[in-house]
Protein backbone atom coordinates (compact mmCIF):
# COMPACT_ATOMS: atom_id res chain seq x y z
CA UNK A 1 0.00 0.00 0.00
CA UNK A 2 1.65 3.25 -1.15
CA UNK A 3 1.36 6.50 0.72
CA UNK A 4 -0.77 9.28 -0.74
CA UNK A 5 1.26 12.41 -1.68
CA UNK A 6 0.07 15.96 -1.21
CA UNK A 7 -1.58 17.16 -4.42
CA UNK A 8 -4.42 19.24 -5.89
CA UNK A 9 -7.88 17.85 -6.67
CA UNK A 10 -8.03 16.33 -10.19
CA UNK A 11 -10.68 18.87 -11.28
CA UNK A 12 -8.81 21.85 -9.80
CA UNK A 13 -8.31 23.69 -13.12
CA UNK A 14 -11.73 22.79 -14.51
CA UNK A 15 -13.40 24.42 -11.51
CA UNK A 16 -10.83 27.19 -11.20
CA UNK A 17 -12.10 30.74 -10.71
CA UNK A 18 -10.13 33.93 -10.22
CA UNK A 19 -10.24 35.42 -6.75
CA UNK A 20 -9.42 38.85 -5.43
CA UNK A 21 -5.77 37.91 -4.79
CA UNK A 22 -5.38 36.69 -8.39
CA UNK A 23 -6.68 39.98 -9.78
CA UNK A 24 -4.50 42.02 -7.42
CA UNK A 25 -1.46 39.99 -8.46
CA UNK A 26 -2.14 40.47 -12.20
CA UNK A 27 -2.83 44.16 -11.79
CA UNK A 28 0.46 44.59 -9.90
CA UNK A 29 2.28 42.54 -12.52
CA UNK A 30 0.98 44.76 -15.34
CA UNK A 31 1.76 47.88 -13.34
CA UNK A 32 5.35 46.85 -12.58
CA UNK A 33 6.15 45.58 -16.08
CA UNK A 34 4.53 48.54 -17.86
CA UNK A 35 3.63 46.32 -20.80
CA UNK A 36 0.05 45.70 -22.02
CA UNK A 37 -0.62 41.97 -22.38
CA UNK A 38 -3.29 39.72 -23.91
CA UNK A 39 -5.18 37.02 -22.01
CA UNK A 40 -3.00 34.44 -23.78
CA UNK A 41 0.12 36.17 -22.45
CA UNK A 42 -1.34 36.59 -18.96
CA UNK A 43 -2.51 33.00 -18.49
CA UNK A 44 1.04 31.57 -18.01
CA UNK A 45 1.73 34.33 -15.47
CA UNK A 46 -1.48 33.49 -13.60
CA UNK A 47 -0.87 29.72 -13.73
CA UNK A 48 2.72 30.03 -12.46
CA UNK A 49 1.61 32.20 -9.55
CA UNK A 50 -1.32 29.93 -8.68
CA UNK A 51 0.92 26.85 -8.72
CA UNK A 52 3.53 28.62 -6.56
CA UNK A 53 0.81 29.64 -4.12
CA UNK A 54 -0.75 26.18 -4.02
CA UNK A 55 2.63 24.49 -3.52
CA UNK A 56 3.27 26.82 -0.62
CA UNK A 57 -0.16 26.01 0.83
CA UNK A 58 0.43 22.27 0.41
CA UNK A 59 3.79 22.56 2.17
CA UNK A 60 2.11 24.34 5.10
CA UNK A 61 -0.59 21.68 5.15
CA UNK A 62 2.04 18.95 5.25
CA UNK A 63 3.78 20.60 8.20
CA UNK A 64 0.60 21.25 10.15
CA UNK A 65 -1.23 17.96 10.00
CA UNK A 66 0.48 16.46 13.02
CA UNK A 67 2.75 13.45 13.41
CA UNK A 68 2.67 11.24 10.34
CA UNK A 69 2.72 7.47 10.81
CA UNK A 70 5.75 5.72 9.30
CA UNK A 71 6.42 1.97 9.93
CA UNK A 72 9.97 2.77 11.13
CA UNK A 73 8.72 5.02 13.93
CA UNK A 74 8.37 4.12 17.60
CA UNK A 75 5.14 5.06 19.29
CA UNK A 76 3.52 4.87 22.70
CA UNK A 77 -0.02 4.44 23.90
CA UNK A 78 -1.95 7.71 23.59
CA UNK A 79 -0.01 9.05 20.57
CA UNK A 80 -2.16 10.82 17.94
CA UNK A 81 -1.10 9.97 14.38
CA UNK A 82 -2.10 10.75 10.81
CA UNK A 83 -2.12 7.97 8.18
CA UNK A 84 -1.44 9.02 4.52
CA UNK A 85 -2.08 5.49 3.25
CA UNK A 86 -5.62 5.63 4.67
CA UNK A 87 -6.71 8.89 3.04
CA UNK A 88 -5.16 10.98 5.82
CA UNK A 89 -7.34 9.52 8.57
CA UNK A 90 -6.43 10.41 12.13
CA UNK A 91 -6.13 7.80 14.87
CA UNK A 92 -4.87 7.16 18.41
CA UNK A 93 -2.51 4.40 19.58
CA UNK A 94 -4.46 2.33 22.13
CA UNK A 95 -2.11 -0.64 22.74
CA UNK A 96 1.45 -1.76 22.06
CA UNK A 97 3.10 -5.22 22.04
CA UNK A 98 6.19 -6.92 20.57
CA UNK A 99 5.76 -8.28 17.04
CA UNK A 100 6.52 -11.88 16.11
CA UNK A 101 7.53 -12.70 12.53
CA UNK A 102 10.64 -14.75 11.63
CA UNK A 103 10.99 -12.80 8.40
CA UNK A 104 11.67 -9.56 10.25
CA UNK A 105 13.99 -8.50 13.03
CA UNK A 106 12.52 -7.03 16.19
CA UNK A 107 9.52 -4.80 15.70
CA UNK A 108 6.35 -3.77 17.50
CA UNK A 109 2.64 -4.01 16.80
CA UNK A 110 0.44 -1.06 17.66
CA UNK A 111 -3.34 -1.01 17.74
CA UNK A 112 -4.83 2.18 16.35
CA UNK A 113 -8.41 3.33 16.76
CA UNK A 114 -9.36 5.73 13.98
CA UNK A 115 -11.79 8.62 14.17
CA UNK A 116 -15.12 6.98 13.64
CA UNK A 117 -14.40 3.91 15.76
CA UNK A 118 -12.70 1.46 13.41
CA UNK A 119 -9.39 -0.07 14.53
CA UNK A 120 -6.35 -1.64 12.89
CA UNK A 121 -3.08 -3.38 13.86
CA UNK A 122 0.02 -1.80 12.31
CA UNK A 123 3.74 -2.39 12.47
CA UNK A 124 6.13 -0.02 14.27
CA UNK A 125 9.88 0.09 14.63
CA UNK A 126 10.19 -1.68 11.27
CA UNK A 127 13.28 -0.26 9.53
CA UNK A 128 12.73 -1.74 6.06
CA UNK A 129 9.27 -0.98 4.70
CA UNK A 130 8.02 0.68 1.49
CA UNK A 131 5.96 3.21 3.45
CA UNK A 132 9.04 4.60 5.20
CA UNK A 133 9.23 7.49 2.71
CA UNK A 134 8.35 10.97 3.97
CA UNK A 135 5.23 12.29 2.33
CA UNK A 136 6.10 15.02 -0.18
CA UNK A 137 4.20 17.11 -2.70
CA UNK A 138 3.80 15.00 -5.83
CA UNK A 139 6.55 16.01 -8.24
CA UNK A 140 4.82 14.41 -11.24
CA UNK A 141 1.39 15.89 -10.53
CA UNK A 142 0.05 17.26 -13.85
CA UNK A 143 -2.18 19.72 -12.00
CA UNK A 144 1.04 21.34 -10.75
CA UNK A 145 2.78 21.27 -14.14
CA UNK A 146 2.42 24.71 -15.82
CA UNK A 147 3.02 23.43 -19.36
CA UNK A 148 0.40 20.70 -19.00
CA UNK A 149 -2.12 23.08 -17.40
CA UNK A 150 -1.78 25.61 -20.23
CA UNK A 151 -1.89 22.93 -22.92
CA UNK A 152 -4.99 21.27 -21.43
CA UNK A 153 -6.93 24.22 -20.01
CA UNK A 154 -5.38 27.29 -21.68
CA UNK A 155 -8.37 28.31 -23.84
CA UNK A 156 -10.84 27.90 -20.97
CA UNK A 157 -8.58 29.88 -18.63
CA UNK A 158 -8.29 32.69 -21.19
CA UNK A 159 -12.08 32.98 -21.28
CA UNK A 160 -12.32 33.03 -17.47
CA UNK A 161 -9.53 35.60 -17.31
CA UNK A 162 -11.22 37.88 -19.86
CA UNK A 163 -14.48 37.76 -17.89
CA UNK A 164 -12.76 38.51 -14.57
CA UNK A 165 -10.59 41.34 -15.92
CA UNK A 166 -13.59 42.90 -17.67
CA UNK A 167 -15.22 43.35 -14.27
CA UNK A 168 -12.20 45.25 -12.90
CA UNK A 169 -12.69 49.00 -13.33
CA UNK A 170 -8.98 49.62 -12.78
CA UNK A 171 -8.03 47.80 -15.98
CA UNK A 172 -8.78 48.62 -19.59
CA UNK A 173 -8.68 46.42 -22.69
CA UNK A 174 -7.64 47.71 -26.09
CA UNK A 175 -6.84 45.59 -29.17
CA UNK A 176 -7.04 42.44 -27.01
CA UNK A 177 -4.46 43.78 -24.50
CA UNK A 178 -4.97 44.71 -20.84
CA UNK A 179 -3.38 47.49 -18.85
CA UNK A 180 -3.98 49.55 -15.66
CA UNK A 181 -5.84 52.80 -16.23
CA UNK A 182 -3.51 54.58 -13.79
CA UNK A 183 -0.53 54.33 -16.19
CA UNK A 184 -2.33 55.60 -19.28
CA UNK A 185 -0.76 58.52 -21.15
CA UNK A 186 -3.15 61.40 -21.83
CA UNK A 187 -4.09 61.81 -25.51
CA UNK A 188 -5.92 65.10 -26.01
CA UNK A 189 -8.65 66.14 -28.47
CA UNK A 190 -6.23 68.11 -30.60
CA UNK A 191 -4.09 65.03 -31.16
CA UNK A 192 -7.16 63.00 -32.10
CA UNK A 193 -8.18 65.68 -34.61
CA UNK A 194 -4.75 65.44 -36.16
CA UNK A 195 -5.08 61.65 -36.31
CA UNK A 196 -8.32 62.10 -38.26
CA UNK A 197 -6.55 64.41 -40.71
CA UNK A 198 -3.70 61.94 -41.18
CA UNK A 199 -6.14 59.09 -41.93
CA UNK A 200 -8.03 61.38 -44.31
CA UNK A 201 -4.84 62.02 -46.26
CA UNK A 202 -4.12 58.27 -46.42
CA UNK A 203 -6.87 58.06 -49.07
CA UNK A 204 -8.65 55.05 -47.70
CA UNK A 205 -5.60 53.14 -46.53
CA UNK A 206 -5.67 51.97 -42.88
CA UNK A 207 -2.69 52.99 -40.76
CA UNK A 208 -0.93 51.42 -37.80
CA UNK A 209 -0.89 53.10 -34.41
CA UNK A 210 2.87 53.54 -34.69
CA UNK A 211 2.47 55.46 -37.95
CA UNK A 212 -0.11 57.77 -36.38
CA UNK A 213 2.12 58.41 -33.36
CA UNK A 214 5.04 59.27 -35.63
CA UNK A 215 2.89 61.63 -37.67
CA UNK A 216 1.56 63.33 -34.52
CA UNK A 217 5.06 63.51 -33.01
CA UNK A 218 3.87 62.13 -29.67
CA UNK A 219 6.92 61.42 -27.55
CA UNK A 220 8.28 61.72 -24.05
CA UNK A 221 10.21 59.80 -21.43
CA UNK A 222 7.60 57.04 -21.40
CA UNK A 223 7.66 53.42 -22.45
CA UNK A 224 6.75 53.49 -26.18
CA UNK A 225 4.35 50.59 -25.61
CA UNK A 226 2.46 52.73 -23.11
CA UNK A 227 2.12 55.54 -25.62
CA UNK A 228 0.89 53.09 -28.26
CA UNK A 229 -1.60 51.50 -25.87
CA UNK A 230 -2.88 54.89 -24.72
CA UNK A 231 -3.27 56.03 -28.31
CA UNK A 232 -5.23 52.86 -29.14
CA UNK A 233 -7.49 53.46 -26.15
CA UNK A 234 -8.17 57.06 -27.12
CA UNK A 235 -8.95 56.09 -30.73
CA UNK A 236 -11.18 53.26 -29.58
CA UNK A 237 -13.24 55.61 -27.42
CA UNK A 238 -13.68 58.11 -30.27
CA UNK A 239 -16.56 57.27 -32.62
CA UNK A 240 -14.74 58.68 -35.63
CA UNK A 241 -12.26 55.81 -35.72
CA UNK A 242 -12.58 52.08 -36.39
CA UNK A 243 -9.99 49.41 -35.63
CA UNK A 244 -9.98 47.17 -38.72
CA UNK A 245 -6.82 45.10 -38.40
CA UNK A 246 -6.70 41.28 -38.48
CA UNK A 247 -5.78 39.30 -35.37
CA UNK A 248 -2.36 40.39 -34.12
CA UNK A 249 -2.31 43.66 -36.07
CA UNK A 250 -3.89 46.99 -35.07
CA UNK A 251 -4.96 49.17 -38.00
CA UNK A 252 -7.08 52.32 -37.84
CA UNK A 253 -9.60 53.62 -40.35
CA UNK A 254 -12.15 56.43 -40.48
CA UNK A 255 -15.70 55.13 -40.12
CA UNK A 256 -17.09 57.75 -42.47
CA UNK A 257 -14.86 56.37 -45.25
CA UNK A 258 -16.12 52.81 -44.85
CA UNK A 259 -18.56 51.53 -47.50
CA UNK A 260 -22.22 51.67 -46.51
CA UNK A 261 -22.59 47.91 -46.97
CA UNK A 262 -19.79 47.40 -44.45
CA UNK A 263 -21.45 49.60 -41.85
CA UNK A 264 -24.83 47.88 -42.36
CA UNK A 265 -25.97 44.61 -43.91
CA UNK A 266 -26.82 44.87 -47.62
CA UNK A 267 -30.58 44.71 -48.18
CA UNK A 268 -30.53 41.36 -50.02
CA UNK A 269 -28.48 39.69 -47.25
CA UNK A 270 -30.86 40.70 -44.47
CA UNK A 271 -32.60 37.73 -42.90
CA UNK A 272 -35.95 37.72 -41.10
CA UNK A 273 -35.80 34.74 -38.78
CA UNK A 274 -37.71 31.63 -39.86
CA UNK A 275 -38.15 29.32 -36.83
CA UNK A 276 -37.64 25.65 -37.67
CA UNK A 277 -36.80 22.31 -36.08
CA UNK A 278 -33.26 21.20 -36.96
CA UNK A 279 -33.94 17.69 -35.73
CA UNK A 280 -35.95 17.19 -38.95
CA UNK A 281 -32.78 17.48 -41.05
CA UNK A 282 -31.33 14.18 -42.29
CA UNK A 283 -27.60 13.53 -42.76
CA UNK A 284 -28.11 14.10 -46.49
CA UNK A 285 -29.67 17.48 -45.78
CA UNK A 286 -26.89 18.47 -43.40
CA UNK A 287 -24.32 17.57 -46.06
CA UNK A 288 -26.10 19.83 -48.57
CA UNK A 289 -26.24 22.61 -45.97
CA UNK A 290 -22.44 22.48 -45.63
CA UNK A 291 -21.96 22.35 -49.41
CA UNK A 292 -24.08 25.47 -49.99
CA UNK A 293 -21.72 27.72 -47.98
CA UNK A 294 -24.53 29.82 -46.51
CA UNK A 295 -23.30 32.10 -43.75
CA UNK A 296 -26.69 31.77 -42.02
CA UNK A 297 -26.40 27.98 -41.64
CA UNK A 298 -26.53 27.00 -37.96
CA UNK A 299 -24.20 24.66 -36.09
CA UNK A 300 -22.11 23.72 -39.12
CA UNK A 301 -18.74 22.67 -37.65
CA UNK A 302 -15.61 24.25 -39.18
CA UNK A 303 -13.75 21.81 -41.41
CA UNK A 304 -10.33 22.66 -40.01
CA UNK A 305 -7.54 24.33 -41.92
CA UNK A 306 -8.17 24.49 -45.65
CA UNK A 307 -5.86 26.26 -48.08
CA UNK A 308 -8.35 26.57 -50.95
CA UNK A 309 -12.02 26.02 -51.74
CA UNK A 310 -14.49 26.48 -54.58
CA UNK A 311 -17.90 28.00 -53.90
CA UNK A 312 -21.04 28.59 -55.96
CA UNK A 313 -22.10 32.22 -56.02
CA UNK A 314 -25.67 32.70 -54.75
CA UNK A 315 -28.00 35.44 -56.02
CA UNK A 316 -28.02 37.60 -52.84
CA UNK A 317 -24.22 37.71 -52.72
CA UNK A 318 -23.89 38.22 -56.48
CA UNK A 319 -26.27 41.19 -56.40
CA UNK A 320 -24.65 42.63 -53.25
CA UNK A 321 -21.05 42.21 -54.44
CA UNK A 322 -20.26 40.02 -51.45
CA UNK A 323 -19.13 36.51 -50.50
CA UNK A 324 -20.33 34.32 -47.62
CA UNK A 325 -17.96 33.58 -44.74
CA UNK A 326 -19.27 30.06 -44.22
CA UNK A 327 -17.90 27.43 -41.85
CA UNK A 328 -16.14 25.74 -44.76
CA UNK A 329 -14.18 28.80 -45.94
CA UNK A 330 -13.94 30.79 -42.71
CA UNK A 331 -10.26 30.14 -42.07
CA UNK A 332 -9.35 31.44 -45.54
CA UNK A 333 -10.28 34.97 -44.50
CA UNK A 334 -8.55 37.09 -41.85
CA UNK A 335 -10.26 37.40 -38.48
CA UNK A 336 -9.73 39.59 -35.43
CA UNK A 337 -9.78 39.43 -31.64
CA UNK A 338 -12.42 42.13 -31.24
CA UNK A 339 -12.83 44.20 -34.40
CA UNK A 340 -16.25 43.64 -35.99
CA UNK A 341 -14.87 44.69 -39.39
CA UNK A 342 -11.52 43.63 -40.88
CA UNK A 343 -10.03 45.30 -43.92
CA UNK A 344 -7.79 43.08 -46.04
CA UNK A 345 -6.54 42.63 -49.59
CA UNK A 346 -8.15 40.48 -52.27
CA UNK A 347 -5.99 39.45 -55.21
CA UNK A 348 -7.53 38.74 -58.61
CA UNK A 349 -6.08 35.31 -59.43
CA UNK A 350 -6.10 36.03 -63.16
CA UNK A 351 -4.90 39.62 -63.46
CA UNK A 352 -3.01 39.67 -60.09
CA UNK A 353 -4.68 43.02 -59.42
CA UNK A 354 -5.07 43.85 -55.72
CA UNK A 355 -8.30 45.29 -54.36
CA UNK A 356 -9.44 46.32 -50.87
CA UNK A 357 -12.12 44.18 -49.24
CA UNK A 358 -13.82 43.85 -45.86
CA UNK A 359 -14.75 40.93 -43.64
CA UNK A 360 -17.89 41.85 -41.71
CA UNK A 361 -17.40 39.27 -38.96
CA UNK A 362 -20.64 39.71 -37.05
CA UNK A 363 -22.81 39.03 -40.09
CA UNK A 364 -20.53 36.59 -41.92
CA UNK A 365 -19.83 38.17 -45.30
CA UNK A 366 -17.03 39.72 -47.33
CA UNK A 367 -17.71 43.02 -49.10
CA UNK A 368 -15.92 44.52 -52.10
CA UNK A 369 -16.37 42.13 -55.03
CA UNK A 370 -18.97 43.91 -57.17
CA UNK A 371 -16.44 45.21 -59.71
CA UNK A 372 -14.83 41.77 -60.01
CA UNK A 373 -18.19 40.11 -60.74
CA UNK A 374 -18.91 42.61 -63.50
CA UNK A 375 -15.40 42.32 -64.94
CA UNK A 376 -15.72 38.58 -65.54
CA UNK A 377 -19.45 38.45 -66.32
CA UNK A 378 -20.31 36.28 -63.32
CA UNK A 379 -23.90 35.26 -62.65
CA UNK A 380 -25.59 33.46 -59.74
CA UNK A 381 -24.25 29.91 -59.76
CA UNK A 382 -20.82 30.85 -61.14
CA UNK A 383 -17.93 28.95 -59.55
CA UNK A 384 -15.25 30.90 -57.69
CA UNK A 385 -11.97 29.56 -56.35
CA UNK A 386 -10.59 30.95 -53.08
CA UNK A 387 -7.13 30.40 -51.63
CA UNK A 388 -4.84 32.01 -49.11
CA UNK A 389 -2.37 34.48 -50.54
CA UNK A 390 1.38 34.40 -50.10
CA UNK A 391 1.27 37.44 -47.82
CA UNK A 392 -0.52 37.35 -44.44
CA UNK A 393 -4.07 38.65 -44.72
CA UNK A 394 -4.26 38.25 -48.50
CA UNK A 395 -6.86 36.08 -50.23
CA UNK A 396 -6.65 35.08 -53.89
CA UNK A 397 -10.00 34.95 -55.67
CA UNK A 398 -10.20 33.34 -59.11
CA UNK A 399 -13.46 33.23 -61.08
CA UNK A 400 -13.54 30.02 -63.12
CA UNK A 401 -13.97 31.54 -66.56
CA UNK A 402 -14.25 29.78 -69.90
CA UNK A 403 -14.63 30.61 -73.58
CA UNK A 404 -18.08 32.20 -74.14
CA UNK A 405 -20.75 29.70 -75.15
CA UNK A 406 -24.53 29.73 -75.35
CA UNK A 407 -26.26 27.30 -72.97
CA UNK A 408 -29.78 26.60 -71.83
CA UNK A 409 -30.08 27.76 -68.22
CA UNK A 410 -32.78 28.82 -65.78
CA UNK A 411 -33.51 32.48 -66.35
CA UNK A 412 -35.37 34.78 -63.98
CA UNK A 413 -37.78 37.21 -65.62
CA UNK A 414 -40.53 39.57 -64.55
CA UNK A 415 -43.99 38.70 -65.87
CA UNK A 416 -46.61 41.13 -67.15
CA UNK A 417 -48.17 41.12 -63.67
CA UNK A 418 -44.89 42.21 -62.13
CA UNK A 419 -44.24 38.81 -60.52
CA UNK A 420 -41.09 36.71 -60.76
CA UNK A 421 -41.19 33.89 -63.33
CA UNK A 422 -38.59 31.36 -64.51
CA UNK A 423 -37.89 30.06 -67.99
CA UNK A 424 -35.25 27.90 -69.70
CA UNK A 425 -33.51 30.23 -72.16
CA UNK A 426 -30.25 30.22 -74.03
CA UNK A 427 -27.73 32.60 -72.49
CA UNK A 428 -24.19 33.60 -73.39
CA UNK A 429 -22.09 32.27 -70.47
CA UNK A 430 -18.45 33.04 -69.78
CA UNK A 431 -17.93 31.10 -66.54
CA UNK A 432 -18.12 27.57 -65.21
CA UNK A 433 -21.19 27.12 -63.06
CA UNK A 434 -23.10 24.86 -60.69
CA UNK A 435 -26.02 23.51 -62.74
CA UNK A 436 -28.36 23.45 -59.74
CA UNK A 437 -27.46 26.96 -58.58
CA UNK A 438 -27.18 28.80 -61.88
CA UNK A 439 -29.73 31.51 -62.67
CA UNK A 440 -29.33 34.02 -65.48
CA UNK A 441 -30.61 37.52 -64.66
CA UNK A 442 -31.06 39.61 -67.86
CA UNK A 443 -32.61 42.59 -66.02
CA UNK A 444 -31.45 42.82 -62.37
CA UNK A 445 -33.22 46.16 -61.80
CA UNK A 446 -36.57 44.74 -62.86
CA UNK A 447 -36.04 41.77 -60.53
CA UNK A 448 -35.22 44.21 -57.70
CA UNK A 449 -38.49 46.09 -58.28
CA UNK A 450 -40.49 42.87 -58.39
CA UNK A 451 -38.92 41.64 -55.14
CA UNK A 452 -39.75 44.96 -53.48
CA UNK A 453 -43.39 44.56 -54.51
CA UNK A 454 -43.48 40.99 -53.18
CA UNK A 455 -41.98 42.17 -49.87
CA UNK A 456 -44.73 44.78 -49.52
CA UNK A 457 -47.38 42.07 -49.87
CA UNK A 458 -46.01 40.31 -46.74
CA UNK A 459 -46.55 36.86 -48.19
CA UNK A 460 -45.83 34.03 -45.78
CA UNK A 461 -42.78 31.83 -46.18
CA UNK A 462 -45.07 28.93 -47.11
CA UNK A 463 -46.67 30.98 -49.90
CA UNK A 464 -43.29 32.03 -51.32
CA UNK A 465 -41.98 28.46 -51.36
CA UNK A 466 -45.17 27.32 -53.10
CA UNK A 467 -44.93 30.01 -55.80
CA UNK A 468 -41.26 29.30 -56.53
CA UNK A 469 -41.83 25.53 -56.51
CA UNK A 470 -44.64 25.79 -59.06
CA UNK A 471 -42.45 27.95 -61.31
CA UNK A 472 -39.53 25.51 -61.20
CA UNK A 473 -41.65 22.40 -61.67
CA UNK A 474 -42.68 23.75 -65.10
CA UNK A 475 -39.03 23.57 -66.21
CA UNK A 476 -38.61 19.86 -65.48
CA UNK A 477 -40.31 17.14 -67.53
CA UNK A 478 -40.22 14.80 -64.52
CA UNK A 479 -42.16 17.37 -62.51
CA UNK A 480 -39.77 17.47 -59.58
CA UNK A 481 -37.21 19.97 -58.25
CA UNK A 482 -33.95 19.42 -56.39
CA UNK A 483 -33.66 21.16 -53.01
CA UNK A 484 -30.56 23.03 -54.18
CA UNK A 485 -32.41 24.45 -57.20
CA UNK A 486 -35.25 25.57 -54.94
CA UNK A 487 -32.78 27.15 -52.50
CA UNK A 488 -31.09 29.11 -55.29
CA UNK A 489 -34.38 30.42 -56.71
CA UNK A 490 -36.03 31.11 -53.35
CA UNK A 491 -33.14 33.33 -52.25
CA UNK A 492 -33.83 35.69 -55.14
CA UNK A 493 -37.08 36.71 -53.45
CA UNK A 494 -36.34 36.15 -49.78
CA UNK A 495 -33.14 35.50 -47.85
CA UNK A 496 -33.44 31.99 -46.46
CA UNK A 497 -30.85 29.58 -45.01
CA UNK A 498 -30.96 26.00 -46.34
CA UNK A 499 -31.89 24.48 -42.97
CA UNK A 500 -35.15 26.44 -42.72
CA UNK A 501 -36.19 25.50 -46.27
CA UNK A 502 -35.30 21.81 -45.90
CA UNK A 503 -37.11 21.50 -42.56
CA UNK A 504 -40.20 23.11 -44.13
CA UNK A 505 -40.16 20.70 -47.09
CA UNK A 506 -39.90 17.78 -44.66
CA UNK A 507 -42.70 18.91 -42.38
CA UNK A 508 -45.19 20.19 -44.99
CA UNK A 509 -47.77 17.84 -46.52
CA UNK A 510 -47.71 19.97 -49.70
CA UNK A 511 -44.42 18.43 -50.87
CA UNK A 512 -43.37 14.86 -51.49
CA UNK A 513 -39.77 13.69 -51.32
CA UNK A 514 -39.06 11.41 -54.30
CA UNK A 515 -35.45 10.60 -53.43
CA UNK A 516 -32.00 12.21 -53.50
CA UNK A 517 -33.39 15.52 -52.18
CA UNK A 518 -35.76 15.85 -55.14
CA UNK A 519 -39.27 17.08 -54.33
CA UNK A 520 -42.53 17.36 -56.21
CA UNK A 521 -45.79 19.06 -55.35
CA UNK A 522 -48.20 16.76 -53.54
CA UNK A 523 -51.06 18.18 -55.62
CA UNK A 524 -49.28 16.89 -58.75
CA UNK A 525 -49.05 13.47 -57.17
CA UNK A 526 -52.80 13.53 -56.55
CA UNK A 527 -53.56 14.57 -60.13
CA UNK A 528 -51.44 11.74 -61.53
CA UNK A 529 -52.98 9.13 -59.22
Amino acid sequence: MASVPFTLPPDYWQTFSLGKKDLEFLSTYLFENETPLTEKELVPVLVDERIRSEREALAKQRNSIGRVYLPEGHYKVGDDLVFPAFAWKKGKVTSLRPGVNPAFSEFEVIEVVFDGGSSRLLAAGLANHKLNQPVEIAIDDQTLNPENVIKTHGTELEQKLDKALSADDDLVKVAARWFPCALMVDINVGQLNLAEAVLDEAAGKPLTTTTLIEQLEISGHVNPKLIEFSMNHALQDDGRFDEVGPAGEVLWFLKRLEPQDVQQIPLLLRYIDIPYNRSLLTSEMLALETELDDELAENVPPLGEVSEATISLSYPHWRSGTLPVSARVRNLFPTAYESPRVRFTLVDGQSKEEMPAWVVRQHGYVHGLGALYQKYGLIPGSLISLEKGKKPGQVIITPKTRRPTRDWVRTVLVGSDGRIVFAMLKQNLTTEFNERMVVAVPDPSAVDESCEQVAKQHLSFEQLVGEIMRELVKLNVQGHVHAQELYSALNIIRRCPPGAMLAFLTSSSNYKHVGDLHYRLAETEAENA
